[in-house]
């Protein structure tokens, strides 16, 4: 089986609910297509580099998939004709970083010093 990292980009006035429903979605395609969804991280909504679609801001969510490529051809070919997402993007990868969350917000004062010395 292959390993996949794949970010989705929906819509910045997409709703939490929206959001949910989105991941849900996705992954029982996934599932669906005899893949299997390790990890899902909801990294929030994030200004894009330059405007998609008329949109500054998107709300990014994170797959990590093990499957086949046909797992990610079902999921990309659902993916294009989805009028709430902006993008998606997939990288084949060797292996999964399961320990670090890139986006977590860190409202600790302490490491917020720590990380400044």
């Amino acid at each position: 089986m292959n390993l996949y990292e794949h970010t989705i980009i929906a819509r910045q006035d997409s709703s939490p609910s929206e959001i949910k429903q989105l991941t849900e979605k996705y992954s029982k395609i996934v599932e669906k297509s005899k893949g299997e969804i390790v990890k899902t991280e909801n990294w929030g909504l994030l200004n894009l580099s330059y405007l998609i679609k008329k949109n500054r801001k998107g709300s990014y969510i994170h797959f990590k998939i093990k499957g086949n490529g046909n797992v990610i051809n079902e999921l990309e070919k659902n993916e294009s004709i989805d009028k709430k997402l902006l993008r998606y993007f997939t990288v084949k990868v060797k292996k999964f970083d399961l320990k670090t969350n890139y986006f977590s917000k860190n409202d600790d004062p302490s490491k917020k010093e720590s990380a400044k010395n």
